[in-house]
């Protein structure tokens, strides 16, 4: 009699609570598709279901209580001040969270129903704000009188930050929404943190975690566990999965994947992680996973694996059978089936519109093509099979799995998840959509360049398009021909006021601290993010600091961007962020870090409309030199559009 075999892929802690991470999802359609018994739970998701509850909130009184009275911050006094109250409102709160009961807005909004910690502290900054309302209330020029669903979904948004800064504070030093226990994986050289951490007593944190892994595994059997860590705030996490999971079925294999591990655990050397896990594989999981299944299965040998290292005689072995990947056009529909679609939290950030998007509503996301198909940015992985390999599929294959998901989850939100769409791809979707009358909501990430013509941003906003991403990184056209971007201010200028004229929300990716960057270039370039606001171009935007990454080609080539990368330990874990150091001169007192805090000081007023008309030194007041004007002219933006 065959033995049953069935995989179970796992989403550990933490990632979007508003929507599922689609990894489980891709590799559950494909393994179904393939004829395999699949099945997936997304144990992010539950671990805050758990917490969030009054018996949770009790557990967590419990720690909070045990702490020493002089120990306890703020978080933990004003937390046990109010327990009652949290203790009576969590549930009513997850639940209009969840969309389950949508007047309970109405007692949120008044600002009388939830108990307010020290989150809730950020809400005096809008009092400042010139908005004309002179009700006293601080969120009107937000929200105004007809906002009241976004503001209640704002206020409780705080009131669980505040009860996430309590389990911090009280029962899990490194406990965040997303970036959990991030140190202790990413860039981490060695181990040896990792280790220390998980042969520590577990945390209420763990222990809640233990039980759903457990439980998860009672009730799907699985032959075989799949982890799937998109960030290295998931990596402690599955390991924590891991080891419950050994500690009481030691005969399930286990397999860990997933963004982190494709970009930081290349060069795994330690033998160690293979105490949790019994393989690790790279890139795009489909080939890997199959033929994982078919050694498991008695199909296929060990050494005839592919991108999977694995534990053999105590060490490290990497096994990588050359055989083709599966093609983007067979990899088959992503499957939500087994995730609790109805039970993702819908939670509001106000301060950027398009990280809205991000964390406000369900979005079912889904690939355009695999890879990126300009692959040439300096300061991006596009040696890594995410970026490097391009592979596309129709449009109608496209718009088949897009049919198929709204079938099953009763969703029309659509987040493209490309690294950057490719406009030919984009065009013809759009039209299989128009063409065959289905009615959805999209949004995603694209190169700003001149192949988006107003005519075409305009069919893309008739089959849906409602947001768009990109990056202009620097806006300094010497930056951005050294980062090899293949566009111009004045390009991206032309491309983004399309959208915008087409009713589509357009969001820039703006970066700071790239090599070779000026005190004057910085102030350029924000003069020329000002311009962008100012004539409509975008009405989105975000300052991230540059860092070098190993796989990068400024970090293959560093002496080609000027600058010098400053050696790594011994690498036997985890590889990807590396040092640098730019001899390009700044004022005394002044480096990049000091300049960002200008940079989104002037971003977060730009979103709302505020100051565009300034002169931009006054962001840059703080700095101990004088700052040098803008080279830019005013104007400069609105002559290129006028010109266009």
């Amino acid at each position: 009699m065959t033995t049953r075999f069935r995989v179970l892929s796992l989403i550990p802690p933490m990632t979007q609570l508003n929507t599922p991470y689609p990894s489980t999802a891709y590799l559950t359609g494909f393994l179904r598709s393939r004829g395999i018994d699949a099945v997936q739970e997304d144990l992010a998701l539950a671990l805050v279901l758990k917490l969030f509850t009054p018996a949770g909130l009790e557990a967590l009184r419990g720690r909070a209580l045990a702490l020493p009275e002089a120990q306890r911050p703020a978080s933990v006094h004003s937390f046990l001040d109010q327990f009652d109250a949290y203790r009576a409102t969590i549930g009513p709160v997850i639940a209009y969270l969840q969309g389950r009961d949508s007047t309970l807005a109405y007692r949120i909004a008044a600002r009388g129903l939830l108990p307010e910690g020290p989150r809730f502290s950020a809400l005096e900054n809008y009092q400042n704000m010139d908005d004309g309302d002179d009700s006293g209330d601080p969120l009107g020029w937000a929200f105004g009188a007809l906002g009241v669903q976004d503001k209640a979904r704002h206020l409780g948004t705080l009131y669980l930050n505040d009860l996430a800064d309590v389990i911090r504070d009280a029962a899990d030093e490194r406990f965040e929404f997303v970036r959990y226990a991030e140190s202790l994986a990413s860039s981490q050289p060695s181990f040896d943190p990792l280790a220390a951490a998980l042969a520590a007593p577990p945390t209420l944190v763990d222990q809640l975690l233990q039980g759903l892994a457990l439980a998860a595994i009672h009730r799907h059997q699985p032959t075989l566990v799949l982890l799937s860590v998109p960030f290295p705030g998931a990596m402690y996490a599955a390991l924590r999965i891991a080891q419950s999971i050994k500690a009481q079925n030691p005969h399930i294999r286990i397999g860990l994947g997933g963004g982190f591990v494709n970009t930081e655990l290349r060069e795994l050397k330690d033998p160690r992680v293979f105490d949790f896990v019994d393989y690790v594989t790279l890139d795009a999981g489909e080939r890997p996973v199959l033929s994982l299944i078919e050694h498991l299965r008695g199909e296929r040998g060990r050494q005839r694996l592919q991108r999977t290292f694995l534990r053999e005689n105590g060490a490290v072995k990497y096994v990588n059978l050359a055989e083709p990947d599966i093609p983007f056009e067979d990899v088959g529909t992503p499957t939500w089936d087994g995730l609790p679609i109805d039970r993702y939290l819908s939670l509001l950030d106000m301060l950027n519109p398009m990280h809205r998007l991000w964390s406000d509503g369900r979005w079912n996301k889904l690939t355009v093509a695999h890879g990126c198909y300009w692959k040439k940015c300096s300061f991006c992985d596009v040696g890594l099979d995410y970026i490097g390999r391009y592979e596309t599929a129709t449009a109608a294959t496209l718009a088949d799995r897009i049919q198929k998901i709204i079938e099953e989850t009763g969703q029309t939100g659509f987040h493209f998840v490309d690294e950057a769409a490719p406009p030919k791809a984009l065009k013809a979707l759009a039209e299989e959509l128009i063409r065959r009358d289905l009615q959805i909501s999209w949004w995603g990430n694209i190169r700003f360049e001149k192949t988006f013509t107003p005519e075409l941003a305009e069919l893309l906003a008739q089959s849906g398009c409602i947001a768009m991403s990109g990056g202009l990184e620097v806006a300094s056209d010497r930056l951005l021909q050294l980062m090899k971007k293949g566009v111009s201010v004045e390009q991206v200028a032309r491309v983004t006021r399309g959208f915008t004229d087409a009713g589509i929300l357009v969001h820039a990716y703006l970066m700071y601290g790239f090599p070779t960057q000026t005190l004057q270039d910085t102030v350029d370039a924000l003069e020329y993010v000002r311009q962008l606001f100012e004539n409509g171009c975008i009405q989105s935007g975000f300052f991230h600091r540059f860092s070098c990454t190993v796989h990068s080609p400024i970090g293959q080539n560093p002496a080609d961007y000027g600058i010098q990368l400053i050696p790594l330990p011994e690498v036997t874990f985890a590889k990807n962020d590396i040092g640098f150091v730019d001899p390009t001169p700044m004022p005394p007192g002044v480096d990049h870090d000091v300049l960002g805090q200008g940079l989104r000081k002037a971003i977060y007023n730009y979103m709302h409309g505020l100051c565009v008309e300034d002169d931009v030194r006054r962001w840059f007041e703080h700095l101990p030199c004088p700052v040098p004007r803008p080279t830019v002219k005013r104007g400069r933006i609105a002559r290129a559009l006028a010109a266009g």
